[in-house]
């Protein structure tokens, strides 16, 4: 008798969401992540690139820097070689808003939108500075600008979601609905945005992803029941996609800007944070990511390989990616981050 896997039944569908103007989809599947033997995953999980609406200049890690060598001297260029590289969004961060850095206005985040939108042909992810104040005064003014347009206006939080929440609203966009790492905040958060008015397919759920590590593995056990709430309970107050913002979470920390001289035993730098960022990449996809926000272009080119292998199969090749180099240290001893062709 032939092996027969046991299979479970589910009662709940996550949304599909068209983003953009170009209503890109995400979402549709009706089982667990890549359970292709249980259900159906129409639509492949979707990875955007981060951008910054302004130059960073030293303060962007320098693999980063090197990997858009000089791109980012304006947020269109930047948005463009992003796309180039493959991104299926782009994800402008209003980093210059932000009280605590150049404070800038309205009138400059409109600029930087535009200029963007003018340079790329994929969907618009505009993300604030989770300060309230500045969010709700900026993300107004982009939601009523570029009305139509369904950009993708985050973060929206219970501290914001009235104001941002009806702008986006009255002017067509999609919201990112930021939750801090918990199932029944999610679930009022999207409560409450439904009852102003915002539809389930307007809505996605970004459960507040940490980096590599706790935050991480915190976040993947809420993702996980999330999406069993979702599929096997059929609670359509959490049937929306999942974003997870990864990528900056990982090229902030210390491990991945720290340099051979300084840190030998991790490895070459250069692959050390692009390895970071694809190992949280893949746990997020497999804990039910419909859309990942990432910050080398080298991750997303090995995480679009990954969600390829997984669900069209096919045999693991290493030719075109990254090859991680060996590091001699002390006595001779060979460590690396990775494998090396």
């Amino acid at each position: 008798m032939a092996f027969q896997v046991k299979t479970i039944k589910y009662s709940g569908k996550i949304n599909v969401i068209p983003l953009g103007v170009q209503n890109l989809e995400i979402g549709g599947q009706n089982a667990f992540p890549f359970y292709d033997f249980e259900g159906s995953m129409p639509n492949k999980a979707k990875l955007a690139l981060q951008i910054w609406d302004y130059d960073p200049g030293e303060a962007l890690s320098l693999p980063l820097a090197k990997a858009y060598a000089g791109a980012q001297a304006n947020p269109g260029t930047w948005a463009k070689k992003a796309v180039e590289f493959g991104a299926d969004l782009i994800c402008l961060t209003l980093k210059s808003s932000d009280p605590n850095d150049q404070n800038t206005g309205p009138a400059e985040a409109v600029a930087n939108v535009k200029q963007v939108l003018e340079a790329i042909d994929v969907p618009l992810i505009v993300f604030g500075v989770d300060n309230k104040d500045k969010d709700v005064e900026t993300l107004s003014a982009i939601c009523e600008t570029f009305a139509g347009k369904n950009l993708i206006i985050g973060p929206v939080t219970d501290k914001n979601y009235k104001q941002i929440g009806a702008q986006a609203l009255a002017y067509g966009h999609t919201v990112i609905a930021r939750s801090p790492i918990d199932v029944n905040l999610a679930k009022q958060l999207n409560i409450l945005l439904m009852d102003l008015g915002v539809k389930p397919n307007k809505i996605l759920i970004d459960p507040n992803t940490g980096g590599l590590g706790y935050g991480m593995e915190y976040c993947y056990s809420v993702m996980e029941r999330l999406q069993a709430a979702a599929l096997l309970q059929a609670d359509d107050n959490l049937q929306q996609p999942i974003v997870n913002m990864l990528g900056e979470e990982i090229w902030k920390t210390k491990e991945a800007n720290q340099s051979v001289s300084d840190a030998p035993l991790l490895g070459d730098q250069d692959s050390r944070g692009v390895l970071m960022e694809v190992t949280e990449a893949i746990s997020l996809l497999a804990a039910g990511s419909s859309l990942l926000v990432l910050s080398h272009p080298e991750s997303l080119k090995l995480v679009r390989y990954y969600i390829d292998l997984w669900l069209d199969g096919g045999e693991a090749q290493n030719a075109g990616f990254i090859n991680v180099p060996i590091t001699q240290i002390g006595d001779g001893q060979e460590v690396g981050c990775g494998v090396s062709n």
